[in-house]
């Protein structure tokens, strides 16, 4: 490479960029958000060998986690869930006299991103999921554009992910969800908005919630919550884990052979 340094260190950083979309333009597995449950069916998805990459609309990833509970950096997992982040290596705190555990809520995100990177997933930040691509009757891939283009209001258009799954792991939006119910209203699907605290009936709803909503399109965590009604469930993440995980394998278990 010849030229001046500052023009090769932008030649190299567009060539290596064009090289890493071209090889997100056709996906197992798209996962729309990088929270916890995002993150852990990324990690569990990549390590089937299958080819998953995660969107994120800001700059950072990992959702509520990072807060903790009203700033403090802390957060509660229960048994079983502490098993998949000790799979991840985050170190767990025993609460005296529970099945619960603390653990910190900086750490959490940090090593679940590094597990998903490490087992081969792919984490694209800064990027707006405003559609899906539906085809056949299943939702085929995700309609993709710049979050800065989108806040600035600028009429730009889209590119477009291929996927054989879509997981909407959007949170409490559950905006993948609600963009496909809203644009095709004859598809019936109904985004009932999340009821209010029940930590222990919001944390057993999310195995149960966790779901195909519509052939290509998964829901989890926080997302399938809000999609069927169920209440949430403050700063305790396990059913997130839980359902990240149960999400993968099903994925795992059509797309693997």
């Amino acid at each position: 490479m010849s030229g001046e340094l500052e023009e090769n260190i932008s030649r190299a950083i567009l060539n290596a960029s064009h090289k890493y979309w071209d090889e997100l333009l056709s996906l197992d597995v798209a996962i729309c958000g990088s929270g916890p449950s995002g993150l852990t069916a990324a990690k569990y998805l990549a390590a089937k060998g299958l080819k998953v990459a995660v969107f994120e609309r800001h700059l950072s990833f990992g959702g509520g986690t990072w807060g903790g509970g009203m700033g403090y950096p802390e957060i509660v997992v229960e048994k079983p869930a502490d098993e998949i982040l000790r799979e991840f290596g985050i170190k767990l705190t025993p609460v005296k006299d529970t099945e619960l555990y603390t653990t910190n809520s900086v750490e959490v995100p940090a090593k679940l991103s590094v597990g998903a990177l490490n087992a081969g997933a792919k984490i694209v930040t800064g990027i707006v999921v405003e559609d899906v691509v539906l085809r056949e009757n299943k939702v085929a891939g995700i309609v993709i554009n710049g979050y800065p283009i989108e806040k600035a209001g600028l009429h730009i258009d889209p590119l477009t992910i291929m996927a054989k799954y879509v997981i909407d792991a959007t949170g409490h939006e559950a905006s993948i969800t609600n963009i496909l119910a809203g644009k095709n209203p004859e598809l019936d699907i109904k985004v009932c908005g999340e009821k209010s605290m029940w930590a222990e009936k919001g944390e057993e709803s999310l195995l149960t919630n966790m779901k195909e909503i519509y052939p290509g399109l998964f829901i989890v965590g926080m997302a399938a919550s809000a999609v069927c009604g169920s209440h949430r469930m403050g700063a305790i993440f396990g059913g997130m884990y839980l359902s990240g995980k149960k999400c993968a394998e099903e994925i795992a278990e059509k797309l693997v052979k």
